[in-house]
């Protein structure tokens, strides 16, 4: 499993491998998905009060509210999870 940390905003990071969605918190499902994670207190909100522009969930069934893009949080995911094939490991 991937153990490297992803910056969410705000200082927070989540480990990379627990995600299984970054997704955008506009659509009517994602808006039910978020009132059913608060009912069942699996909501972790990371916002400091600004809007919400991304839903993580993880594969603990949490839902993390960010105030940082989808988009960016992809890239971040997509450059945490590279590999320089040029570079070898010496042991």
């Amino acid at each position: 499993m991937d153990q490297r940390l992803i910056n969410i905003g705000f200082g927070n990071s989540v480990v990379s491998g627990r995600v299984i969605a970054v997704v955008n918190p506009k659509s009517s499902p994602m808006k039910k998905l978020k009132d059913e994670a608060r009912d069942q207190k699996k909501i972790i909100d990371v916002t400091e009060g600004r809007r919400t522009r991304s839903i993580i969930i993880t594969d603990s069934n949490h839902v993390i509210l960010s105030s940082v893009q989808p988009e960016t949080l992809t890239q971040r995911f997509s450059s945490a999870s590279y590999v320089d094939p040029t570079t070898t490991e010496e042991g």
